[in-house]
């Protein structure tokens, strides 16, 4: 049973005043950490951590609840006070690394010219998930020339169970286009009691191949993740909540738990999604570069106009139908062994110390370091022998960039607690003795060392994105994070800050998490119904999740080379609003904020427009160019909620002011004049509208008559006289 202590929650003791709580968990490699977050201010209600469960018989669900048994005991929350509870997950990820997955039957089907590439490319054979982890799967081949009989289906689904197959999936030529013979298979399978997905309902999307190797990926999962799903929902249901149970999404995003049992490939990689979704929706990030620190590795990711950058999933190489974060993983982190010839610090990482098996010299309580000696290690088989250990009276131990930051005085956020810095010091000076250098000079080699690791992908990622170094800024998040980004941040020139509770701010990110959906399909020539029809189809999608509808913001982007229509949509559970008893943001002061992202001081930015929810704020920079002979402006923008958090940020583009009424005109008179072209012909201008307090994304169409499609929409409930600001930049 995993609720041993469930005894401990507040039943029945009822709070004279209710908070609306929502309830993040993220399962870490390490620990498992829980918060509760007052959703009506974003104030932080509590925090606890309990070690990951890996090994419990009930997985990495016994520390979900514990974690969160122990939170509501320690924050007296009584169970009405929950709104909402979501969580990370690692099992996905795992699974797929470890090769822990279901034997899969696909029953492949087709007719024709088609059919015979439909057997080639539905027959996956075995699927290598990692090195020497494979999924194995098994296969038949159905002719749906004449409609199959439920008895066809049910032998060859016989035939795959006696082959050893647990899980089904049916993926037929063209099944997006018409599922209903997937969607027999499916029916036939759960009717004799086996799982089964249709490819068609994982991904619509052409290319039989890679749609069917998702499916059974997604498919190879169900057992594992519907066990500690069900064991997870019981016992929050017994504890007597009966709130909407949420899991982290690969996209940053979250998804009810019923969604998570349909499609568990979803939750691949949530773990740093949860970690993005906090840089977005509590450190309010618009424009910059997250960097999560644990103890062994950092997850580097890129936030541009107030969104993550999603990629294609890969496994082993192999492409998916999936949208995930593009996380980019390193080997450094707080807790990142030092290596060294003896003489000087040569690198450091990948190994970590608690792989090492040794104990950080940072938080030892025993400050004298007189007498030590140093050792070269090997940390595990086939590892390089040079990993620094420290013996202290037969303690093992060693130094990591953690210590080195406390040393050169760069830790601000302490996260779980703080080091020794007597014994940092001291450990240091004897470094500094061993290595004839000042004790400064080998923390700072530790700490640069590390940076230099991080800075090939920072460039990386900025090349990919074209991020503008002016708008440039590195989040810190994570337990480690003071142990790496400050210092990154100094040697690159490039401003941080560390995020606000970073110890627990994947736990938040999974709390404030926005409920998304994507939804794709190739169409040759879309128009202007097929977008409006793809856009109801994602806001449908995350309603029937618990999304509030007025919540819900989309934006739709249209691939003409791959054929491909996308629309993605994002809402929260409830209209969130400040509580009417805190002073409101003024204009001045949020005049202030634009102002201080700009570089300037608040006089010199100017108010270029203003909905309900949302202001924008300019400054015009006066560029010369030609020894002086010639100058331009140059517009540099922010956009600014009414609580103070930057929502968007531009460089460049036009500012117009209308109303609902005059919107389409100004709309269409602006795609005309900024229309630029390339060679692919005409470009529209990149466009942003502002209504109310939604910005509504319109860079991803092609047609001033799509544009104008989806502004009707989103106006739909507006009212005539409503305000609403357009910006506008030239492609180049």
């Amino acid at each position: 049973m995993i609720l041993e202590h469930v005894e401990n929650i507040p039943k029945t003791t009822t709070p004279t005043s209710y908070r609306k709580i929502k309830i993040g968990i993220d399962v870490g490699g390490t620990f498992t950490h829980a918060v509760a977050i007052e959703i009506t201010n974003f104030e932080l209600v509590g925090k606890a951590c309990v070690p990951t469960t890996h090994t419990a018989q009930e997985g990495v669900a016994k520390g979900v609840v514990d974690s969160m048994q122990l939170l509501m005991k320690e924050a007296n929350i009584h169970p009405d006070e929950v709104v909402l509870i979501a969580h990370s997950t690692t099992q996905a990820t795992n699974a797929l690394l470890e090769g822990d997955v279901a034997t899969v039957g696909i029953i492949g089907m087709g007719t024709g010219i088609e059919g015979r590439r439909a057997k080639t490319e539905t027959n996956l054979k075995h699927i290598e998930l990692a090195p020497e982890k494979y999924l194995p799967t098994k296969f038949r081949y159905l002719d749906t020339k004449n409609t199959p009989t439920e008895e066809e289906i049910k032998e060859l689904i016989q035939q795959l169970a006696d082959e050893g197959a647990e899980v089904l999936v049916a993926s037929e030529a063209f099944g997006v286009d018409n599922p209903a013979n997937e969607d027999l298979v499916v029916k036939v399978a759960r009717e004799m009691g086996y799982m089964a997905t249709a490819a068609s309902s994982i991904s619509k999307l052409y290319g039989l191949r890679v749609r069917t190797r998702t499916a059974v990926i997604n498919a190879s999962m169900m057992p594992k993740m519907l066990e500690t799903a069900n064991m997870t929902e019981k016992s929050i249901r017994e504890a007597g909540m009966k709130v909407p149970l949420m899991v982290m999404r690969s996209d940053g995003g979250i998804m009810d738990i019923n969604e998570m049992r349909k499609r568990p490939i979803m939750t691949m990689l949530s773990g740093p999604a949860a970690g993005v979704a906090a840089a977005l929706m509590y450190a309010r990030i618009s424009d910059g570069i997250f960097i999560e620190v644990g103890g062994t590795s950092s997850d580097i990711s890129v936030i541009k106009n107030g969104k993550p950058q999603v990629k294609s999933a890969q496994i082993a190489g192999q492409r998916l139908y999936l949208q995930t974060l593009d996380v980019r993983t390193l080997g450094i982190g707080g807790g990142s062994v030092p290596r060294f010839d003896g003489k000087k610090i040569t690198d450091v990482g990948p190994r970590s110390a608690h792989i090492a098996d040794l104990h950080y010299a940072a938080y030892s309580p025993d400050e004298d370091f007189q007498n030590i000696n140093l050792e070269k290690i090997k940390p595990r088989e086939g590892d390089p022998a040079d990993y620094m250990k420290i013996i202290r009276n037969g303690e093992a131990m060693t130094v990591t960039p953690t210590g080195a930051a406390y040393q050169l005085g760069l830790v601000e956020e302490v996260g779980h607690g703080g080091a020794n810095t007597k014994a940092v010091a001291n450990v240091f000076k004897a470094l500094g003795e061993a290595f004839h250098q000042e004790p400064q000079k080998v923390a700072e080699d530790i700490l640069k060392t590390s940076a230099k690791k991080i800075v090939p992908v920072i460039e990386q990622l900025s090349r990919e994105y074209k991020l503008d170094k002016h708008m440039l800024q590195f989040i810190g998040g994570g337990g480690g994070a003071s142990a790496i980004v400050p210092y990154t941040g100094q040697y690159m020139s490039i401003p941080f800050r560390i995020a606000e509770n970073t110890e627990v701010v994947s736990a938040i990110g999974a709390a404030l998490g926005m409920i998304r959906d994507t939804v794709e399909r190739n169409v040759l020539s879309p128009t202007d119904q097929d977008i409006i029809a793809i856009r109801q189809e994602a806001v449908s999608a995350v309603v029937a999740m618990g999304a509030n509808a007025d919540t819900v913001e989309v934006s739709v982007e249209i691939d003409n080379k791959q054929k491909k229509l996308t629309a993605i949509a994002m809402g929260s559970t409830e209209l969130r609003t400040k509580d009417l008893n805190l002073e409101p943001i003024s204009e001045e002061e949020l005049r202030q904020v634009a102002a201080k992202s700009i570089g300037v001081t608040a006089e010199e930015v100017l108010l270029l427009g203003s909905t309900n929810g949302l202001r924008a704020i300019g400054y015009q920079e006066m560029k010369k160019h030609l020894l002086g002979l010639f100058s331009s402006t140059l517009l540099k923008l922010r956009v600014v909620d009414t609580e103070g958090a930057i929502r968007f940020q531009l460089d460049g583009g036009v500012v117009v002011n209308t109303t609902v009424a005059a919107m389409r005109g100004e709309v269409k008179e602006l795609l005309e004049r900024l229309a630029s072209f390339g060679d692919a012909g005409s470009l529209l201008p990149d466009l942003y509208v502002l209504l109310g307090n939604k910005l509504i994304d319109l860079t991803g169409l092609a047609e001033a008559s799509q544009v104008i499609a989806l502004l009707e929409i989103e106006s739909k409930k507006a009212l005539a006289d409503d305000p609403v600001v357009v910006i506008a930049k030239q492609k180049k």
